[in-house]
């Protein structure tokens, strides 16, 4: 599933290229044929990414809502439209671009209530620059669920998915079985810093990188997809487990068990920076 970072860069790609414009849209799969007919030929005024899900404004109080999922995808091109291929749900275009979205778990057009009780819904999202820390700390610190599975909850935090989940648990050498309420505010907040500094870079390149500068000629995750491959720290074998439906990778020795007094991080584990 995309995470936060693309989600943003897609959403700078839409204002680049259709922002402004009169935008015409049609469903080729047909499926989406009546909210395709409510965005025809509409101005739009803005593309914006909250965690996860993409919305365009249009003029006359319109909103499209767009949630890519496990499967969804957008491609696109320069004019002229190729002949849609495989079940597009949604085609918009302008004079002088196309853009297709295939497979999204969510699209629907939406009124400015509707676009708020969404956003409602949603944790503090790390790339925007008025996100509230302390209200996710709130949620985690009073919370006896495993961290690993407060990081995928987008209630708690809004864009975080599997890689981001895994690789920041790593960096701070944290079990991602320990409760959240043992997660003191100090530690929430370099690992909030952290997460910053790891989203931020991810829109930047394009991907996700987390290993830090020494380790990084040797793969670009600490733990991610790395299932029985030695710790590029400490060389123990790293074990997976599924946790809220998605594969956890984790390393047992950098991340040892949690037991109550053993709160520092273990020496071999990386610090916390994003390189």
């Amino acid at each position: 599933m995309p995470e936060g970072h693309t989600i943003y860069r897609l959403a700078r790609a839409h204002n680049r290229t259709l922002r402004g414009h009169v935008v015409h849209a049609d469903s080729p799969q047909s499926r989406f044929a009546a909210g395709a007919g409510l965005l025809d030929g509409r101005l739009l005024r803005q593309a914006e990414a909250v965690g996860k899900h993409l919305f365009h404004r249009y003029e006359g109080r319109v909103w499209l809502h767009v949630h890519l999922g496990l499967y969804g995808e957008w491609r696109t091109g320069e004019q002229p439209m190729l002949e849609p291929r495989g079940a597009v749900r949604l085609r918009l275009w302008t004079e002088d671009v196309w853009w297709d979205l295939r497979g999204a778990t969510a699209c629907e057009v939406l009124t400015p209530p509707g676009v708020l009780a969404i956003k409602a819904r949603l944790g503090p999202d790390p790339l925007r620059r008025n996100a509230d820390v302390v209200a996710a700390y709130r949620r985690i610190g009073r919370s006896p669920t495993a961290i690993g599975a407060l990081l995928m909850n987008q209630e708690v935090l809004a864009g975080v998915g599997n890689v981001y989940r895994a690789e920041l648990l790593f960096r701070h050498g944290l079990d991602p079985h320990r409760p959240g309420t043992t997660v003191s505010p100090d530690l929430w907040a370099r690992m909030w810093a952290d997460l910053v500094e790891l989203m931020r870079d991810g829109v930047r390149r394009g991907r996700i990188v987390t290993t830090r500068p020494g380790d990084r000629r040797r793969g670009p995750f600490y733990v991610y997809r790395r299932t029985g491959e030695p710790c590029l720290v400490c060389g123990t074998p790293i074990r997976t487990q599924e946790l809220v439906k998605r594969n956890l990778y984790w390393c047992p020795t950098c991340q040892p068990p949690w037991a109550a007094g053993s709160l520092s991080r273990p020496a071999g584990a990386p610090e916390s920076a994003a390189g």
